[in-house]
């Protein structure tokens, strides 16, 4: 390469970039990819990014066309996302955190109707779990409500779904626990009965499958809508990132309008009057003919990513089955490597008529043993762990107005086993960097941890 001034321009356009692109390949290869061997108390992270040089050249690709908003490359990756997943519609985001409110603002939009989700209507939901499932119903002025969960599934109890209901119930907004699904044909058939929405957060469960009538498909795609993250520790990542993806037809455009400032155009960025009706169109109270790239039917956000993010996704995809295997043989062999411990530890177990792809280990300690001894003594090894988020939500400082007022969320009955899961429960990462080496040593230092 040449890069003295004056000289650039009369290199071919097309060989520069290859050499730029080579020579990043070779960067990566020599600085980001050294493999080195595991010895015990190397610290083993519950997670981590898994990539090569295919996502640093897409990369440094997208950033050289320098187009760096939503473009190509974010097209490229929604139309993978989607074929991935078997759903015709995915929107691109910068987090899961605002593919949770993407999704959830959605079913608010005026063009639904009577199912619209109103201020003081009801969602049903978990508190075991992750805060960003449930903000957004806050924040609007929506109700949630809670509902127990189960041990080893770590998900909703579906037989509490029915005393949840009330005549203001709109939806179900529900995720899949660290990959593991819920009971899908329950949740589904339930909102089928009442005429609900069903969101699942899917951020932790990215090809996680469920069999429901008769066939195997991803979870995200059994409900109305899916929400998936690509947050460094997800199932891929594209340093910040999310999805929302749906079947239907309007959803998919009513997301699309949340996501880009809530307006009325479909115009791709940075192209004009693709549907040839640009100036001869009638909106709300505005002029006749007013620019309909100017028009707004939602009070809507800017939740776009990055083009340069969507080229590391679309390297991603392509990883994503080898990755999903290797969660899953983490998890196996975890698994069985804690075989005997029962009597100290409650392993989890996967959904009936469910294949997870396993984000994490969960492990709840029985009676006798205090995970206020065991955790640290597992850190202490090398090994990091995490609580279940948030143990339960309405215990957090976020709730501390809510709980003396006693108003803005409904509880159903005692939430015993979210009680104790923020008592007793943490988990230890499967991502697929993880070697057999640090399985077995997760596994052997989880059983003196209970020794000790």
């Amino acid at each position: 390469m040449r890069y003295e001034k004056g000289a650039y321009h009369m290199t071919d356009q097309e060989r520069a970039r290859k050499e730029i692109l080579d020579l990043v390949r070779d960067y990566c290869d020599k600085y980001h990819n050294q493999k080195k061997d595991f010895q015990e108390g190397d610290r083993i992270p519950y997670a981590s990014r898994v990539y090569d040089g295919d996502e640093m050249v897409n990369l440094v690709d997208s950033a050289l066309e320098f187009w760096l908003t939503s473009g190509h490359w974010t097209d490229q990756f929604e139309k993978g996302l989607a074929d991935l997943l078997g759903v015709r519609y995915a929107a691109l985001v910068n987090s899961g955190s605002s593919a949770n409110l993407l999704a959830f603002m959605t079913l608010t939009s005026p063009l639904l109707g009577d199912r619209r989700v109103k201020r003081g209507d009801e969602v049903i939901t978990v508190a075991a779990g992750f805060p960003t499932t449930v903000t957004p119903m806050i924040q609007y002025g929506a109700v949630p409500v809670f509902v127990d969960v189960t041990i080893p599934q770590y998900n909703i109890d579906v037989t509490k779904l029915e005393e949840a209901l009330s005549g203001k119930t709109r939806a179900v907004m529900i995720a899949h626990t660290l990959g593991n699904p819920f009971d899908l044909k329950a949740v589904k058939d339930f909102c089928t009965k009442h005429g609900l929405w069903l969101v699942e957060d899917n951020c932790d469960a990215l090809c996680s499958r469920y069999e429901i009538d008769g066939e195997m498909k991803y979870t995200g795609t059994i409900g109305d809508i899916g929400t998936s993250s690509f947050y460094p520790p997800h199932h891929m990542t594209m340093g910040e990132g999310g999805a929302v993806y749906t079947d239907n037809p309007l959803l998919a455009r009513i997301a699309k309008s949340f996501r880009d400032w809530g307006r009325d155009c479909v115009c791709p960025p940075g192209q004009d009057d693709t549907c040839h009706h640009r100036f001869d169109g009638q909106y709300g109270e505005l002029p006749a003919g007013y620019d309909h790239k100017y028009v707004y039917s939602h009070f809507g956000y800017n939740l776009k990513a990055t083009d340069m993010q969507a080229a590391v996704g679309c390297a991603q995809l392509e990883k994503m089955p080898g990755f999903a295997d290797r969660r899953r043989h983490n998890h196996a062999r975890l698994k069985a490597a804690l075989k005997g411990l029962e009597d100290c530890y409650i392993l989890p177990e996967a959904c009936e008529n469910s294949d997870p792809d396993w984000f994490g280990f969960l492990i709840t300690c029985r009676e006798g043993v205090d995970r206020n001894k065991v955790v640290p003594y597992v850190e202490a090894h090398g090994v990091q762990t995490r609580m279940l988020f948030a143990g339960n939500l309405i215990k957090h400082p976020c709730f501390d107005e809510m709980r003396k007022s006693g108003e803005g969320y409904r509880v159903v009955g005692s939430l015993e086993t979210t009680d104790r899961i923020m008592r007793d429960t943490f988990w230890v990462g499967v991502y697929p960097g993880m070697t057999d080496e640090k399985i077995d040593y997760m596994a052997q230092v989880l059983r003196d941890a209970v020794k000790a």
